[in-house]
């Protein structure tokens, strides 16, 4: 997980193994993988509905349920007319 190293104290973005969506601080992780976010909220798509943005404040993540992780420009994100936004949700990662 060294590769996250780089990402500390930065906006990321991340996708569960389930398909949830989540945004926040990078604050640390560790030799497994877990990932701590401050500020962490998660995006809820619907193909009917807007964007809906869930707070979730300091969250955890354990490293075996990430599947993709990488940093957000916030000010790019800023700019994401969200509340206009509508999207299939992600589907579960699948292995094979």
């Amino acid at each position: 997980m060294s590769g996250v190293q780089s990402f500390v104290d930065q906006q990321v973005l991340l996708v569960t193994q389930d398909g949830r969506v989540l945004v926040g601080v990078l604050c640390g992780y560790d030799s497994n993988g877990t990932l701590i976010l401050s500020s962490c909220v998660e995006r809820i798509f619907s193909p009917d509905e807007p964007v809906e943005e869930v707070p979730l404040g300091v969250y955890i993540i354990r490293g075996d349920s990430i599947a993709l992780v990488g940093p957000l420009d916030p000010a790019l994100d800023r700019a994401m007319p969200l509340s206009s936004l509508h999207a299939e949700p992600m589907p579960a990662v699948r292995h094979y």
